[in-house]
């Protein structure tokens, strides 16, 4: 033992060792201590320096995160707790009172002082340590054989990249050197990889690493996703380190899901630095996702002397708990007997019982201070309330209200001597044709300084509701919304999850009691983990000396638990609300971070039971954090994804008309009454567009008078009329008196001798007569602004059908926006006409005044402005939007697998054969999802049947789908084992059976052992006596004969085949094309779905996209046509446009 001591003092003593190890100390060696020595027993003297040796050799050894570093230097290790302490005291009786005392030698409290803040100095100088070379920019790398993936999205010719290539070569000499293997990959939105597979470190393969980061080049996008796809293929690596400066373009869920499946059953540590990165949203991601996959994130900014690390954290942690430790020392041992210390039994146990883990989290100033109450000046309003004094409705600034003084319907008489009907003309030269708000058109008088001051005031209201938006953003209104109701109960979550966050529910409560409770009548607060935890036990009044008591009471409550929502619910229902019909005004807040332990939909229907006929809501304030479940606690009874908590939590409130408020640590995500100004905003905003719209058709028809001026100055009346009467009503068939007129439109210097033409022409019984037929017809009402783009409205709530009926209602030919629809009519198409005299065809006059374009073959004119076709692009990008929208919804929940149930009364079969065998859990665990998420929540009465070699059914009938047969089913489920052949043919007969019977939905995973033609004859038999449509669900079919199958059985019964293979790439496609925007048409695009309502949705998006670039091009082209209309050529080089 002693040889093995002096080796280490040795070691130690090698201050390049110590470096390259992770710690030099500055200071001198005074005694060595054993390792099984106890270091908390030793006495001041000369082996005060034992702690610093010890952790030398440890640090030699071998480099260690904070982690593994505090299994041997915590407090609890060093023996350094407030239980040590006392172990080392003498209980005595005090004479006096008969109190329990506890003594300390005088010596021992010093030397256990001493200790502490030895211990904290260690903790600082550990610090220290981590903030110097490369550990500072990168944190202390694990692992032996490590993958680096390096994202240089983010860097830029200049400073910036030969920085963060100086960086990334200090991080090869000082940590990846001393490493067995390495593999490095750089992503943007493509892959680079160095090497094909890791390589073992040597002086060649560092040298090729460190020429790798010499010629790293900034890129464009963050595909993190396809980066981990690609290095976590690599079953080598025990280490990764991710080192990304810009927001991935995946979703958090999106990545912590795909590294959580790729990580099971493997030990891979992952590094998350985030380098020199300003984005919030990237912090949080690179963050939460250390976090979900148990690894460690470091955060550098180069501006600035903030680091945040999960070691820093850690570190900083034990030393304030160090630090408040050696406070109530000092605070508690106060009276001295000669020279030992005494204090109460009771003090000391109570003291530092009270010193619970919150204690040491970082807390805001203050925060166990006195409540600084702020009296609000008046009560505060929903924002649906108030819009009903400062929406555009309200303060009569609706585009309509404005119009309707100067909006007439067209006028249509009959006439009885022409004995048909006749409509007005005369809102062709002074009026403007608008499409009102009830699909009819209004003949609309312009009053441009009218529109101009409009729009003033509409930009004035937008800046209103921004400050409107500001004010909820900030504040206790962040996190809880406004408050609104007389008499509140507030409902705080603090199950066992929270621990980690008791510090921002507390300040969460501080806030909303210091700022919007000090003017309500009553109130009261309900905890509640496991256990409900009253504050009072009925409401209170909101005066200062009760607020004062509740915070107080705040600041003791410990989390523990699980999350027991209905008890606390109902708690204060029954008896907080007691007397809930005899008061108006009245709120349940709640502030939770997931999901309750009661299923959503037993909850909801309780909020609506209590709540209908009485002025009660229940507001949500959801609060999304990545959770960490203590081990030592009670598990929660459900697990959620923040995704599906938001939505359950949005389905409960609305039984009660309540809000859904959601936001975390980097802002809010979504809040109803934000969500409701931000519509009022987007309304002013398509009415100014509207405005816009109607200005520049004015201008447009300012522009044509000023080409075809009125001559006062003619006497004949008559000419003139029948001037304008081929404008109005063009003949079907050109006359030499047309082209007269044409002539003189374009031609003002010809005026008079083409009037001379004109009075010329007669008929052959010189008498001049009105010629019949065409001039008396009644033809179509020519508007002076063309075809008017439609405005759309879609529906928010996804509606349960097929996307053949959806698309019936809300495809691109149904809304009217198909492009070339749009742009060309009848009248549009180029005209030419062989002229006798010059032996050879000539172009229309008007043909010179708009550009063309070549349509299939056909040469047709433009006559949309380049702001029709702006609105145009509006609505497509918003129809797109919400074709999107439902794409995810199609790929998300149950309906990813099964598709959705559309029918009342189903029977869902799935194959159990043995081939299922590898996927039997998987598609367990769906079909529970789908009985509950479907199923129970539409309230369909169902059946299930799972086939293989036999047949068995749970149950004999369809029965409805109640909490308890759901649970049933959910039991029978639970059972499934794969095991011999697929009898379809069996299975279908059986189910076509059941009375009542509507539709089959059908699971399987290929061709079954019967002929195909022999089971598609037997159904049809089958379903003449009732209709029954098959729906059938291909499950990782690798067979097309098998796919071909199940398809001709859909379509020959009247149902969909569905297949979910391409789910995944489906949903990264959808996210991109939201969030990276629609304008490139290849790229993303979403893969081949050979499913019928995912193929058709998909379809309809491709076919929308190409309209949406070639409105853009055309849009572009009518620019640079109107900046220089004089040349033509332009438009006939760019003539080359195709539509689909």
């Amino acid at each position: 033992m002693d040889t093995h001591i002096k080796k280490i003092a040795q070691l130690l003593d090698n201050d390049q060792v110590l470096e390259k190890a992770g710690l030099t100390m500055k200071c001198s060696l005074q005694g060595v201590h054993p390792p099984h020595q106890d270091f908390t027993k030793s006495r001041p003297g000369p082996d005060n320096g034992s702690l610093r040796v010890q952790m030398k050799k440890i640090q030699s050894e071998n480099v260690q995160t904070s982690e593994e570093w505090l299994r041997n230097y915590s407090l609890e290790s060093l023996q350094l707790t407030l239980e040590h302490l006392v172990d080392e005291g003498n209980i005595i009786l005090n004479s006096r009172n008969g109190v329990e005392e506890i003594e300390f030698t005088g010596e021992t409290v010093t030397d256990f002082e001493s200790r502490l803040s030895e211990v904290i100095e260690l903790y600082q100088q550990r610090i220290q340590w981590l903030l110097q070379d490369s550990r500072k920019v990168f944190g202390l790398i694990k692992g032996t054989k490590v993958g680096l993936l390096v994202d240089v999205s983010h860097i830029s010719y200049g400073p910036r990249l030969l920085d963060f290539q100086k960086d990334l070569l200090c991080l090869i000499d000082e940590q990846l050197c001393y490493k067995k293997q390495l593999y490095c990959l750089s992503f943007s939105a493509e892959m680079s990889p160095l090497w094909e597979s890791p390589k073992n470190i040597n002086v060649h393969v560092l040298h090729e690493a460190r020429q790798w980061i010499q010629q790293l080049e900034p890129g464009r996008g963050c595909n993190l996703l396809k980066g981990l796809k690609h290095v976590l293929m690599m079953k080598e690596l025990n280490s990764l380190v991710v080192i990304v400066g810009s927001c991935p373009d995946q979703s958090l869920e999106i990545l912590s899901d795909y590294a959580q499946q790729c990580m099971l059953g493997r030990k891979l540590h992952i590094h998350a630095v985030t380098y020199d990165c300003s984005s919030p949203a990237s912090l949080a991601v690179l963050k939460n996702l250390a976090e979900a996959v148990r690894g460690r994130y470091h955060c550098y900014f180069s501006k600035a002397e903030n680091f945040d690390s999960s070691d820093f954290q850690l570190l900083l942690q034990e030393s304030q708990k160090a630090k408040d430790l050696l406070r109530s020392i000092k605070e508690t041992f106060q009276r001295r007997i000669g020279d030992s210390l005494v204090g109460r039994m009771a003090d000391v146990s109570i003291g530092f019982a009270s010193t619970a883990p919150s204690n040491f989290f970082p807390k805001p100033p203050k925060h166990e201070g006195p409540l600084v109450i702020q009296t609000p000046c008046a009560l505060a309003k929903t924002s649906k309330e108030w819009l009903k004094t400062y929406g555009l409705k309200a303060k009569k600034l609706n585009l309509y209200q404005v119009l309707a003084p100067s909006a007439f319907s067209p006028v249509e008489e009959f006439v009885p001597i022409l004995k048909k009907t006749v409509s007005s003309t005369l809102h062709e030269k002074a009026m403007m044709q608008f499409e009102w708000y009830d699909g009819t058109v209004k003949n609309i008088h312009v009053d441009l300084p009218v529109l101009y001051n409009y729009q003033k005031l509409l930009v004035k209201m937008v800046r209103i509701y921004e400050k409107r938006i500001d004010w909820l953003s900030v504040a206790s209104r962040r996190i809880w919304g406004s408050v609104c109701e007389r008499r509140v109960v507030i409902l705080v979550d603090i199950s066992v999850t929270n621990s980690m966050y008791i510090i921002h529910i507390q300040h969460s409560l501080r806030l909303l009691l210091e700022e919007q409770m000090s003017n309500k009548d009553c109130f009261n607060i309900i905890a509640f983990g496991s256990d409900i935890v009253p504050w009072q036990l009925e409401l209170v009044p909101s005066q200062p000396e009760n607020l004062q008591k509740a915070w107080r009471w705040v600041l003791s409550l410990q989390c523990k638990g699980s999350r027991n929502f209905m008890s606390a619910l109902r708690r204060a229902v029954e008896i907080d609300f007691k007397d809930k019909d005899k008061h108006k005004s009245q709120g349940l807040y709640l502030l939770t971070t997931g999901i309750p332990d009661q299923e959503t939909h037993t909850i909801s229907a309780y909020v609506a039971e209590v709540c209908r006929g009485f002025d009660l809501q229940l507001h949500v304030c959801l609060f999304s954090v990545m959770e960490e479940i203590d081990s030592n606690g009670i598990v929660p009874a459900r697990y959620a994804n923040p995704t599906e908590t938001a939505i359950a939590f949005k389905e409960i409130v609305q039984g009660s008309y309540g809000r859904f408020h959601w936001f975390g640590e980097e802002g809010i995500f979504e809040s109803d009454d934000i969500t409701i100004i931000v519509s009022e905003m987007e309304k002013a905003n398509k009415y100014s567009q509207k405005c816009a719209f109607l200005v520049e058709s004015l201008k447009q028809r300012s522009v044509n008078q000023s080409v075809n001026p009125f001559i006062p100055g003619d006497s004949n009346v008559l000419a003139k009329k029948e001037r304008r009467k081929p404008q109005k009503l063009p003949s079907p068939k050109p006359t030499a008196l047309s082209l007269a007129r044409m002539y003189i439109k374009d031609n003002h210097a010809a005026e008079r001798s083409a009037s001379r033409s004109v009075q010329t022409w007669r008929p052959t019984s010189a008498k001049a007569e009105i010629p019949p037929g065409p001039v008396y017809q009644k033809y179509p009402k020519v508007t002076c602004i063309g075809k008017s783009v439609p405005s759309v409205t879609l529906p928010n709530k996804e509606e349960i059908c097929s996307s053949k009926e959806w698309l019936t209602k809300y495809g691109i030919k149904k809304l009217k926006l198909e492009l070339p629809r749009q742009l060309f009519g009848p009248g549009c198409t180029h005209q030419q006409k062989t002229v006798a005299s010059l032996h050879k065809r000539v172009s229309a006059k008007y043909c010179a005044v708009f550009p063309s374009v070549e349509v299939n073959g056909v040469v047709k004119h433009l006559q949309f402005q380049p702001k029709e076709l702006e609105i145009y692009t509006e609505q497509l990008e918003k129809v797109l939007r919400r074709y999107i929208e439902r794409i995810q919804w199609l790929l998300s929940g149950s309906r990813r697998l099964f598709g959705t149930i559309l029918e009342a009364n189903v029977c869902i079969l799935i194959d159990t054969s043995g081939s299922m065998d590898p996927y039997l859990p998987h598609i367990m665990k769906e079909l529970t999802s789908l009985v509950w998420e479907q199923l129970r929540k539409n309230k369909v009465r169902f059946n299930l049947l799972r086939f293989a070699e036999n047949t068995e059914s749970w149950k004999e009938c369809l029965v409805e789908a109640t909490d308890e047969t759901c649970h049933d089913a959910v039991q029978w489920v639970s059972t499934f084992h794969a095991h011999g052949n697929t009898c379809t043919l069996m299975a279908l007969q059986k189910a076509l059976s059941f009375q009542g019977i509507e539709a089959l939905y059908v699971l399987t995973d290929g061709k079954p052992d019967t002929s195909c033609s022999l089971i598609l004859t037997e159904v049809e038999r089958s379903r003449k006596k009732q209709d029954i449509k098959i729906h059938t669900i291909s499950f990782n079919c690798a067979d097309r004969g098998g796919n071909e199958f199940l398809k001709k059985l859909a379509s020959q019964t009247g149902g969909r085949y569905h297949c979910s293979f391409g789910d995944v790439d489906g949903q990264l496609a959808a996210h991109r094309m939201l969030t990276e925007g629609l304008d490139d048409e290849d790229d993303p695009v979403f893969p081949y779905f050979e499913g019928d309502d995912l193929k058709q949705l998909t379809q309809e998006v491709a076919k929308a996209r190409g309209f949406l670039k070639q409105a853009k091009s055309l849009r572009l082209l009518l620019q640079k046509w109107n900046i220089n209309q004089k040349d033509n050529l332009f438009f006939k080089k760019c003539s080359g446009l195709n539509f689909r």
